[in-house]
């Protein structure tokens, strides 16, 4: 099978596509026969040897969405719980420096990670889904915020961020989103009851879910007690006021992306998709990531 892999760091130039052995997935395992395959920022740090890997054949691509091709050898059911080869999913697929990702025509997967794909949207849409909506509704989960709370979301036009803003927005959260001033009509699209794209009053939020990574400005805007939540775990600011500060650190979890899912085919969750790239031309889609200025993800497609 074909695979988007490097063999050394630098910039999209180093990206290949190589010929390797389909993998064979274990007990608790699936493979999946890629359709869909989102390239993230996380990919851009893999390829700069942020995780480390210096000499080793690095893997690309956390996000997926595909069909069940074989199911791992196991106890009882056969390793593969209620999936069944045939069926079509979304998944998660964890890793920095594994020799091979989502990236490529198949994958495996743990079981557990994977949901039942979304019915009213096509393949592409859907391999948008699992990393970034995970990731923002994890942030949430961390902010504890009741209804009527509000909450300040940096970087809202982002991947993740515009996910946190339509999340925390159903959950009935009051939320300002901070974003460049071309996305106002964007954001506000997502749920936000306010926009901004300057200065904020220090301590007007109840708590903040910073995307854009600003830091100790952000925190700033959070009230005496309140919550903020970083996206760089262990770099989150030190507690000041009394406000609570922690990071999100993503985990692959199959149930919580199969609410994800439901919230999806309820019109709730937007999905958005920038362009799209024949697996083969995998360092195209980087260099475009690398310009910077993509509102919606980049999808390869084998």
């Amino acid at each position: 099978m074909r695979a988007v892999v490097v063999n050394r760091f630098g910039g999209p130039e180093v990206v290949e596509v190589v010929e390797t052995d389909v993998p064979e997935p274990a007990a608790g395992q699936v493979r999946i026969k890629v359709a869909a395959a989102t390239l993230n920022q996380v990919d851009e740090g893999v390829r700069g040897g942020f995780f480390g890997g210096e000499g080793e054949r690095i893997g690309f691509g956390w996000d997926v969405a595909g069909t069940v091709d074989a199911i791992g050898d196991g106890d009882g059911d056969g390793g593969g719980g209620e999936w069944s080869v045939g069926d079509q999913v979304v998944a998660m697929t964890p890793g920095m420096v594994r020799p091979l990702g989502a990236h490529a025509e198949y994958v495996v997967a743990a079981a557990d990670a994977l949901a039942k794909a979304p019915v009213t949207v096509d393949a592409v849409h859907a391999a948008t889904l699992p990393l970034n909506g995970l990731t923002a509704v994890q942030a949430l989960d961390l902010l504890e915020l009741e209804q009527g709370q509000s909450l300040l979301v940096t970087g809202a036009a982002g991947a993740v961020g515009g996910y946190a803003v339509q999340l925390a927005a159903h959950r009935g959260v009051l939320v300002t989103g901070l974003a460049r001033e071309g996305d106002a009509e964007l954001v506000r699209s997502l749920g936000a009851a306010h926009f901004t794209s300057g200065s904020v009053e220090n301590g007007s939020f109840d708590a903040v879910l910073d995307a854009a990574i600003l830091g100790e400005t952000a925190l700033a805007t959070v009230r005496d007690g309140g919550a903020y939540v970083g996206f760089r775990p262990g770099g989150q600011p030190a507690s000041v006021r009394g406000v609570r500060t922690t990071a999100v650190e993503v985990a692959a979890d199959g149930a919580r992306l199969a609410e994800l899912v439901a919230l999806v085919d309820a019109e709730v969750l937007s999905l958005r998709v920038a362009e799209t790239f024949p697996l083969a031309e995998a360092a195209k889609a980087h260099a475009r990531l690398a310009e910077g200025g993509v509102r919606g993800r980049l999808v390869l497609v084998p």
